[in-house]
């Protein structure tokens, strides 16, 4: 399908638009999206940290409240003056909402002193007894803080009030060993407040294990649920480093996130801080359909020029284009640069292109010349040659000779011109025999017939094309016979040779004139053995060699040996008298011209 020029600029046009602004769009979108990325890396890190000294902030607060009314909760017993102070400090904290103190001796732990308020869990529908309750449904790491840990849980049951619940070492010995424990429980509320829902930042707290204390979702907060799975509160726990960035998927969400984390080892907690990818994505998609829609822009006004420019390509292209036609079916009288008169490129070539054609009408004219006087096979050849192989090359080739019998004398019958009609006739129908089967015509000797193949280049099939290029011409001459019998002329019998085996083939004569042939003892045999078809009274022989290359594909026959001119030893001749065909059956292909009575031969003795 031919495709115009006008339409390939725009396409290409088009395409080298599209490709640089993709591109462009592309490393400039990658390049903004890496700065976008690092810097919301940055703000989920400088967010986590700020959210971190502000909860650290509570709670110290928060641990240092659990240590003065710890203290106080543990003199009420043993001074009566502390009890006001207590009771004070107690009521007038509106967050807290119980504290517990723990004697640890040994591996037993007492709650030695309990202090709640009782109108808060009223107020939220639950009992007085809610705290024991919740120690045995949560249980405290009493333990931990036994070894001088502060730890902080999220102490919020499905119906009870939202809690977290702060453990504190409250009074050691003499051997710095903790004796008492201080375990106080505040609303929820007062982690929960830093982390409002709001914004395109989440940002969550955990506890020592991955629990949750706080989310932006205050939902989960209260469920208490565990993240230990999350990505970001998995590294936390796994890598023992203050704080990290990273990219993840959410689970939660199902698609990634750009996280950061801080710890606050004072109180084991940590801040998760973590923005959505496609959140920050944003910028970059609107920047790629701002890219796209100027590149929508850009490529509309290149067509419209290309199209304008492309016209005063394509009237031009297309008229030598359709000068190349006529060119091409013979037509050397055309002028490109009386219709194309540019001054640019487009003129030169049409300039170019008449001398071309001038060029053309020459050769065409030689190669005419050559043809009648060659051959067209000869031609032919001669240009499938590489330069190398004609200036003599060995090579295997199967050559075949062919003579008119008795020309001589029919040559004294007729007239000079009846002999040229004959001759032509004949040689017309050979020839076409010959080269049907691939074979190379390399002259004609008077009458006779030289053909060759192997030439320029060697085939697997070469003896067997030539053998059944002898056949047909068998074939040919009984119907060229049957019509010079009706035409009231005398029938015409022919003697064909064959042989193969090795000759030189290339250019032979002088440096101005010469002609590409094949020379050997091979060419000179095969001419002996068309010799000897006179003597021994049949139309084809063929050599020994040439029998054992076609014994299986051809019907033959031995028909003696002849001792010829040149040759020490007697030559073994057979005679073809058939085919094998594709089925695999034999085919006789004899005529009445196949066999004639045997008369002598120039150079030729039958022997023994």
């Amino acid at each position: 399908m031919r495709i115009p020029i006008s339409t390939k600029l725009i396409g290409v046009t088009v395409s080298l638009l599209a490709v640089t602004a993709v591109a462009i769009g592309y490393f400039n979108s990658k390049e903004i999206e890496k700065r976008i990325f690092t810097r919301e890396s940055e703000n989920n890190l400088e967010k986590a940290s700020s959210k971190a000294i502000e909860i650290e902030n509570i709670l110290a607060n928060v641990m240092e409240r659990t240590q003065i009314l710890g203290t106080l909760l543990v003199r009420k017993g043993q001074s009566v003056e502390s009890k006001p102070d207590l009771d004070y400090n107690f009521e007038k904290d509106q967050n807290l909402v119980a504290i517990t103190i723990y004697k640890i001796s040994g591996t037993q732990m007492e709650a030695v002193a309990y202090k709640v308020k009782e109108n808060m869990l009223k107020e939220a529908g639950v009992t007085s007894g809610y705290i024991t309750q919740l120690r045995q449904q949560i249980p405290f790491p009493i333990r931990s803080v036994a070894q001088k840990n502060v730890e902080v849980r999220n102490s919020s049951l499905p119906k009870g009030p939202p809690l977290f619940t702060m453990g504190i070492p409250l009074i050691k010995d003499e051997n710095e060993n903790v004796t008492h424990v201080a375990l106080a429980d505040f609303k929820l509320g007062l982690l929960q407040k830093p982390f409002p829902d709001n914004g395109v930042q989440v940002l969550s707290l955990t506890d020592r294990q991955g629990n949750l204390l706080a989310h932006r979702l205050e939902q989960k907060a209260l469920a208490r649920l565990s993240m230990v799975k999350h990505p970001m509160v998995e590294m936390s726990l796994r890598e023992d480093v203050p704080q990290k960035q990273k990219e993840f998927v959410d689970p939660d969400y199902e698609k990634p996130f750009i996280g950061a984390f801080v710890k606050i080892p004072r109180f084991g907690v940590t801040v998760i801080a973590q923005t959505d990818k496609e959140i920050v994505q944003e910028p970059v998609s609107q920047l790629i359909g701002s890219v796209i829609e100027i590149a929508g822009y850009s490529v509309s006004v290149a067509i419209f020029l290309i199209f304008l420019f492309s016209m005063t390509l394509t009237s031009p292209i297309e008229k030598l284009a359709a000068f190349t036609e006529q060119v091409a079916k013979g037509n050397y009288e055309i002028s490109a640069k009386k219709q194309i008169r540019t001054n640019d490129e487009l003129g030169l070539l049409a300039k170019v292109f008449d001398d071309m054609v001038k060029g053309l009408k020459e050769r065409a004219k030689a190669y005419a010349v050559m043809k009648q006087a060659l051959g067209g096979s000869v031609i032919n050849t001669l240009m499938t040659m590489k330069e190398e192989d004609m200036g003599g090359k060995r090579q295997p080739v199967t050559v075949l000779f062919s003579d008119l019998r008795d020309f001589t004398k029919f040559s004294e019958g007729h007239s000079p011109e009846e002999v040229v009609v004959m001759l032509n006739e004949y040689f017309d129908v050979m020839v076409k025999v010959i080269e049907k089967h691939g074979g190379w015509l390399d002259k004609f000797i008077g009458d006779a017939i030289m053909a060759v193949w192997g030439v320029p280049y060697t085939g697997k099939t070469d003896a067997e094309s030539a053998t059944q290029a002898a056949i047909d011409m068998r074939i040919a001459l009984n119907e060229l016979n049957q019509m010079r019998i009706k035409r009231g002329q005398h029938p015409i019998k022919i003697g064909v040779g064959l042989h193969t085996g090795d000759a030189i083939m290339g250019k032979i004569g002088a440096t101005e004139r010469a002609n590409l042939t094949v020379i050997g003892d091979t060419v000179n045999q095969a001419s002996r053995i068309e010799s000897s078809t006179k003597a021994f009274g049949t139309d084809l022989l063929i050599s020994h060699e040439l029998m054992e290359a076609v014994k299986d594909k051809f019907k033959i026959e031995f028909a003696g040996a002849a001792e010829v001119k040149g040759k020490v030893d007697a030559l073994k001749l057979y005679k073809v008298r058939g085919y094998k065909s594709a089925k695999g059956q034999w085919i006789d292909v004899t005529t009445p011209y196949s066999d004639y009575e045997a008369g002598d031969a120039d150079k030729v003795k039958i022997a023994g």
